[in-house]
């Protein structure tokens, strides 16, 4: 390996006092640049609209059969769902699992058939959200996250039946 002469850094410019002249400047520099990459790595669709859009105009489609899904099949969404006893709501805590059951379901004719089925299986909860001042027999809410069908079907069947919870 050929023979180098040492390099010999100048410190010229500490020396001189430029960096203590010019502090505020650089300073003010910094913050700009900070300032460009926070804005250039922030969230690119904040205005979106929430729900599935129309094709055309934009304007969000109240059923979710006429629009495709936004996200991949298996992406989880969160959903409120509102459970006949509160007593057992007040068991629960945020990431515990559960199955959801629907009971005493309603036909098509508004009879009830007495059964049960199970609408969701090993759903987590996200939330908890406290219970209002005033009790009443309409059970609590909390909240889920379930895969995007199994939140369809959720939806469905609070409108026809008392929904339960069992503890995994």
């Amino acid at each position: 390996m050929p023979h180098f002469a040492p390099v010999r850094v100048r410190s010229g410019l500490l020396r001189s006092g430029r960096l203590v002249r010019h502090r505020r400047r650089a300073a003010a520099l910094g913050l700009a640049v900070t300032a460009v990459a926070l804005v250039a790595a922030g969230p690119r669709e904040t205005d979106r609209p929430r729900g599935h859009p129309d094709g055309a105009s934009g304007t969000r489609v109240a059923s979710a059969s006429a629009a495709p899904a936004d996200g991949p099949p298996g992406a989880r969404v969160t959903a409120p769902v509102r459970i006949a006893d509160s007593a057992t709501v007040r068991l629960l805590r945020p990431g515990d699992r559960v199955d959801v059951i629907a009971a005493g379901e309603r036909g098509a004719g508004g009879a009830a058939d007495g059964g049960s089925r199970v609408v969701a299986r090993g759903a987590r909860v996200t939330e908890v959200p406290e219970p209002p001042e005033t009790p009443d027999a309409g059970g609590a809410l909390v909240v889920l996250s379930v895969p995007r069908a199994t939140a369809a079907e959720l939806a469905g069947a609070s409108t026809t039946a008392r929904l339960a919870v069992t503890l995994w």
